[in-house]
């Protein structure tokens, strides 16, 4: 007599295959644990660059035309360590308001799935950037007052296209410098593997962050519409005048106050920050977000 298999059947949910699966099974393909792929062990060589020097904000300027190759590899390092920990900060933003967006939806859809493996991303590569900035020989960089409170009043009203896009913002930014310093034999090896795993891992994100923009503003009204981009565009002048702390210049033996002033004024950097953002500008203008309100805020942190 044959045994029946009293087992239940197991019911499966098909997958949208929208972008949200597309991007699960890139991240089941290339992931990584920094753990184990950054060499942490290595002493530091000061020898090394910390990023690319064409994108420390004195380049260019009478002061770096002063200092010895020794304090310009220093002040890369320190650089570099300072955009790791502003990078910290606005990703533990990213991760409250992701968290809060997904907070009612389906955990068995692709985009909930997705959504909680970015923030799993994000938990590493604060890691990452943390231990990065320790072996760098840095301080705990952290944003002046105003910006972590405007950061705290941020990650707690924004949603929608506003959390998006101020995502998407921050990481394009990042995406187009770590891409130089990964390939730059002059920079250090570790965070050369350091920015080669947040390039490719953050690209999956800000594929879902511009989809999230776009879907979000499908039913946005012209006003909301207006809001939101004026609100995206002071996040994103806070975050990107904040990746460079002031205390870096002190910290390597430099006149603060006088680098500061050539930091200000240095065209050079602001060419660099215009040209890494014209594929986001052009973003932005796609999806009504560049309003003239918005462009007063976008050129004060020299994005356009």
């Amino acid at each position: 007599m044959a045994i029946s298999d009293s087992r239940p059947e197991i019911k499966t949910w098909p997958s949208d295959g929208g972008a949200a699966r597309r991007l699960l099974d890139s991240s089941a393909q290339l992931s990584y644990d920094p753990l184990t792929e950054v060499d942490w062990e290595t002493p530091l060589d000061t020898d090394f660059h910390g990023a690319s020097p064409e994108w420390s904000t004195l380049y260019g300027t009478a002061y770096w035309n002063e200092m010895t190759d020794a304090q310009r590899k220093a002040l890369t390092r320190q650089e570099a360590a300072s955009v790791a920990s502003t990078g910290i900060w606005f990703e533990m933003i990213l991760q409250q308001m992701v968290l809060r967006d997904i907070y009612t939806k389906d955990p068995l859809s692709d985009s909930f799935q997705w959504a909680l493996t970015e923030i799993a991303d994000e938990c590493r590569h604060s890691i990452m950037f943390a231990r990065g900035a320790q072996k760098l020989g840095a301080p705990a960089y952290r944003p002046h007052r105003a910006a972590v409170e405007l950061g705290r009043f941020f990650k707690t009203v924004a949603f929608g296209e506003a959390a998006y896009a101020s995502i998407l913002v921050a990481e394009e930014v990042l995406d187009v410098m770590q891409r130089d310093w990964m390939r730059d034999e002059r920079v250090v090896p570790f965070v050369r593997t350091i920015n080669n795993i947040h390039v490719v891992e953050e690209s999956r994100h800000m594929k879902f962050a511009r989809e999230e923009t776009r879907k979000h503003l499908a039913r946005a009204g012209r006003v909301r519409r207006h809001v939101h981009s004026l609100l995206v565009a002071i996040a994103s002048y806070v975050i990107v005048t904040s990746m460079v702390n002031r205390k870096v210049y002190a910290n390597v033996g430099l006149d603060e106050e006088r680098a500061i002033r050539e930091a200000k004024a240095n065209e050079h950097h602001k060419s660099m920050m215009r040209s890494s953002c014209a594929g986001l500008m052009e973003f932005l203008t796609s999806v009504g977000l560049l309003t003239k309100p918005a462009l007063f805020f976008y050129k004060r942190a020299h994005l356009i």
